[in-house]
C-alpha cells in the first residue's frame, strides 16, 4: 500500500489486461452514476453541497453495489483533492499515521486530501478518534463508506463532524439501465428472454456490481436462441439476500415482522418471517421472538396464543429444520390473526415504575403473617379479612401499602377474552364500592 501514501500526484496505473466489466462501466462523472439521484440529482443534497463549494466529511451508508467507492473518487476529480483510498480492514495505526503525515505535507505545499476509507465502522474508537484533528485542520476531507448503522457503529465525535448520506439499494428500473449500458459495452444484446432477463435482476437483489459481474458470465455463454427463467437458473447460482445476522438487516427485518404480526397481516408477517430464515436466522431466535410477540401484543386477549407459541418452539425443538419451521409459522399466523391488547405489558410496566417511585414502603399489616407471638403483638395479620368468609368471595380490602392510596394499572380493552375481564374488573369494582359504604 506504499503507493497510497506517497505525497506526489501520480498519474494512474494504465490497465494492461483485461478488465472486468464492472469497471469498465464505472461512471466518468457524478452524473453517471445510477440510482442515486436523491444525491446526486439537481436538486439532490450532494450536488447541491458542490455546487456551493460547501463540501463536508461524508459517511455513505448504504447496502453492497450502490456506488459508495465510485461517488468518492469522483468527489475527488470535481474537487480537485488528491485521492486516498483505504480500508478499514486492512490499515492499522502505523498505515494510518503515513496517511496523515503524507496528507500533512500535501495541505503544506497547497493541495487538499480526499481521504476514503471503506468499512470505516470496521474502525475502533481510537482509530476513529484519530481522524478528527485531521478533519479540523482540514488536513484532509473525510469520506466513509459503511453498509452499517453508522448511529450504532461511529462515534458521537466523528458523526458530529461529517454528513451522513443515504444511499439507496438499487431499483428494478436502475438495474435495467445498468444491464442496457452493459449490452452497448459488450456490442450484443444478452441472450435471454424477458422473464429470464427479470430473473437476472431479481438475483442481483439490488448490488449494480453483482449484477454486472452476471451479465459478464451470461455474455460469455455461447447459446443458440434465448436462456429461458430455468435455463438460467440451471447455469446461475442464486446469489444470497443480503442478511447480516447481527447487524441492521437483522433489527430491521425483525422489526418488520413484529409489526405485520401487531397490524394483523398474517401474509405480511409470513413474508417477513420467510425472509429471515432465507436468509440464515436461527430458527430458536424466531421462536423467541414470536412468544414474546404473543406476550406483549396479545396478552390475555387471547390467553391461548402463548401457549401455542410454546408449543410450535417445542415442535421446532423435536424436528428440527425444515419441518419444525412450519409450526413456527403457523405460530406467526395465529399470532397475527389472534385480537391484540397491550394492556397486561401497559399495567406491568406502570406497576414497576410504581414500584420504583414507592422504594420500601411496607405491605399493610393486615395482610402480614404472624407465626410468633411478637409479630401478633406487633399486629401483624391482626384485622386480615379471609375473602373465603365474605360475600360473593370478596371483601374489597386494602392491599397496597397504607401511604399508598388505591393505583389502577391494568385496562382491558374491548377485544377477545379480554372483554370478560373487564367485566370482572367492573363487577369487583362494584362491590368494592358497597363495601366501603
Amino acid at each position: 500500500m506504499a503507493d497510497l501514501f506517497d505525497s506526489p500526484d501520480p498519474d494512474p496505473p494504465q490497465a494492461s489486461g483485461p478488465r472486468p466489466l464492472a469497471d469498465r462501466l464505472r461512471p466518468a462523472r457524478l452524473a453517471d452514476v445510477i440510482g442515486q439521484d436523491h444525491l446526486l440529482g439537481p436538486e439532490g443534497s450532494l450536488r447541491v453541497m458542490l455546487d456551493a463549494g460547501a463540501l463536508s466529511s461524508l459517511i455513505l451508508w448504504g447496502p453492497p453495489g450502490v456506488g459508495k467507492t465510485t461517488i468518492a473518487r469522483l468527489l475527488s476529480e470535481e474537487t480537485d483533492l488528491h485521492f486516498v483510498q483505504i480500508s478499514a480492514i486492512f490499515t492499522g495505526v502505523p498505515e494510518l499515521r503515513k496517511v496523515f503525515d503524507a496528507a500533512r505535507m500535501r495541505h503544506a505545499n497547497g493541495r487538499g486530501t480526499l481521504l476514503f476509507v471503506d468499512e470505516i465502522h470496521r474502525f475502533n474508537k481510537a482509530q476513529q478518534d484519530g481522524f478528527l484533528p485531521h478533519m479540523e485542520d482540514g488536513t484532509i476531507l473525510l469520506v466513509g463508506a459503511t453498509t452499517e448503522n453508522p448511529s450504532f457503529e461511529l462515534n458521537a465525535a466523528l458523526l458530529s463532524r461529517a454528513q451522513v448520506l443515504v444511499l439507496n439499494r438499487l431499483d428494478d428500473a436502475s438495474l435495467e439501465q445498468l444491464v442496457a449500458h452493459a449490452e452497448l459495452e459488450l456490442h450484443h444484446p444478452l441472450p435471454l428472454t424477458p422473464a429470464a432477463r427479470q430473473a437476472l435482476r431479481d438475483m442481483a437483489d439490488g448490488d449494480g456490481r453483482a449484477l454486472l459481474n452476471l451479465v459478464e458470465q451470461v455474455a460469455a455463454w455461447r447459446v443458440e436462441g434465448q436462456l429461458d427463467t430455468g435455463q438460467l437458473a440451471t447455469r446461475l447460482q442464486r446469489r444470497a439476500a443480503q442478511y447480516d445476522k447481527s447487524g441492521e438487516a437483522h433489527y430491521n427485518l425483525i422489526s418488520a415482522l413484529h409489526k405485520s404480526v401487531r397490524g394483523s397481516d398474517p401474509d405480511a408477517a409470513l413474508y417477513w418471517f420467510a425472509r429471515m430464515l432465507e436468509g440464515g436466522e436461527d430458527p430458536r431466535y424466531l421462536a423467541r421472538r414470536i412468544t414474546r410477540m404473543s406476550v406483549e401484543d396479545i396478552g390475555l386477549a387471547d390467553p391461548q396464543a402463548q401457549r401455542l407459541c410454546l408449543d410450535a418452539w417445542a415442535t421446532y425443538e423435536r424436528l428440527g429444520s425444515p419441518e419444525g419451521e412450519l409450526a413456527l409459522a403457523q405460530a406467526v399466523i395465529y399470532l397475527a390473526l389472534a385480537p391484540k391488547s397491550n394492556a397486561a405489558y401497559i399495567a406491568y410496566k406502570a406497576a414497576r415504575a410504581s414500584a420504583k417511585s414507592t422504594g420500601s414502603e411496607p405491605p399493610p399489616k393486615h395482610i402480614l403473617n404472624a407465626p410468633t407471638q411478637m409479630m401478633k403483638d406487633q399486629g401483624y395479620g391482626a384485622g386480615y379479612a379471609y375473602d373465603h368468609n365474605a360475600e360473593d368471595g370478596f371483601s374489597g380490602a386494602h392491599y397496597f401499602p397504607d401511604t399508598m392510596s388505591r393505583a389502577t394499572f391494568y385496562e382491558p380493552v374491548e377485544r377477545g377474552f379480554e372483554r370478560d375481564l373487564k367485566k370482572r374488573l367492573a363487577w369487583f369494582a362494584g362491590l368494592r364500592s358497597k363495601r366501603k359504604r
